[in-house]
């Protein structure tokens, strides 16, 4: 076990599951992964889940016990105004964390239960919380705000903070890699694109804009959210219904979306029905790209010229007929595909556009248990 050096546990608690993955840092390489599903009842879940994991190491033969961990480091979904950069979880951590449960309560309920089980079970070693929002704490202001009264706005931190901010940041650094610049020198477009899905542009590696808000309701159309919709809806269908302010928050996060439009929220299975002639299916898709491209023009105006467009996640990263639609009509940008490069069965960093392209479009899986962990390793070797 020593030759392993500094090791990370990264640790992903949902409401109905918790996602864990070991690193060794130094050279960094992932050592296991797995998930522990069918939990969420209670706490004692989250406490049984996490001696699971360990169990789970220890049959391995990459942990004989958790002292030997250097860190835990923990996804937490919303950082609101408090968190804007990785920090070690104290007894006051948890309780600011607590507070931001207004803004995403089934995430954040979770990711807490996550903590405290594994604070328990592992007392003796240092727990870092990583925020999905962090990445943006650079938006300017005048993306960050919204035109509303701002005393209300400042009182009850009413303003966007993005999301999917691990994953967006770690395929800017890979796309600097692919293209052999420093990321410094770029401006990138990122879309993730999965059952929850965003944009980002970013300039010099630092978020400009992007496309969710103060909750991961905003911007995109996806698997089951609405995305960008006028904000007079919600309170008109509370009007014209007998649904609760719960029911209508259910129906944009949990019911509309892919699944709102055509009954299924997996793209995969979108394509058949659109395959088997569905035109409710095909409106979905066309949909779902349409909004994409739109932020990606929008994109380009934020940032003046762009370097390259990046494709990541589930959809981005496996479907060629997204990536295809998505692009189609930017030339103008310089964005296009190689229908070769496009749909060749690939895995990996690589570029879809022809060669010569002005703006590279790539294609870069996510990794953001890998980027969570440089995140908690570099939260101690900084302190």
């Amino acid at each position: 076990m020593d030759a392993l050096g500094p090791t990370v546990l990264v640790v992903n608690s949902g409401s109905s599951s918790l996602k864990y993955e070991l690193f060794s840092m130094e050279p960094r390489r992932s050592l296991l992964e797995g998930e522990i599903e069918g939990i969420g009842g209670s706490d004692d879940d989250y406490t049984t889940a996490m001696e699971r994991v360990f169990d789970a190491l220890a049959e391995a033969g990459v942990l004989g016990d958790s002292c030997e961990l250097t860190a835990i480091g923990h996804r937490v979904v919303h950082g609101g105004d408090a968190f804007a950069d990785p920090v070690l979880i104290d007894d006051e951590t948890v309780e600011r964390i607590r507070r931001l449960a207004l803004f995403a309560p089934l995430h954040i309920g979770a990711n807490l239960a996550g903590i405290s089980a594994a604070r328990a079970v592992c007392p003796g070693i240092p727990h870092v919380a990583v925020f999905d929002t962090a990445f943006h704490r650079t938006l300017p202001e005048y993306a960050r705000e919204y035109a509303l009264p701002r005393a209300l706005a400042r009182e009850h931190g009413i303003r966007r903070y993005g999301f999917h901010g691990t994953s967006h940041e770690y395929v800017a650094r890979q796309a600097a890699l692919l293209l052999g610049k420093p990321i410094e020198e770029l401006n990138l477009i990122t879309l993730h694109l999965g059952n929850g899905a965003s944009v980002t542009a970013i300039r010099g590696g630092q978020s400009v804009d992007t496309s969710m808000g103060m909750t991961p309701l905003e911007g995109l159309v996806m698997g089951t959210r609405c995305g960008d919709v006028d904000p007079a809806v919600p309170l008109l269908i509370r009007e014209l219904t007998d649904l609760s302010r719960e029911d209508v928050h259910r129906v944009l996060n949990n019911e509309s979306g892919l699944k709102g439009l055509c009954g299924e929220r997996d793209m995969r299975e979108v394509h058949k029905l659109v395959d088997a002639g569905d035109p409710d299916a095909a409106l979905a898709l066309e949909m779902f790209c349409y909004r994409a491209k739109k932020y990606i023009g929008a994109y380009c105006a934020v940032l003046g010229s762009v370097d390259a467009v990046v494709f990541t996640a589930g959809i981005g990263e496996n479907d060629p007929d997204v990536r295809a639609r998505v692009c189609e009509g930017l030339e103008m940008f310089g964005i296009a595909v190689d229908p070769q490069r496009n749909t060749a069965p690939a895995s990996g960093p690589r570029p879809i556009s022809p060669d010569g392209a002005p703006t590279a479009v790539l294609v870069i899986p996510t990794d953001e248990e890998a980027e969570i962990a440089r995140l908690t390793y570099d939260c101690l070797t900084e302190e």
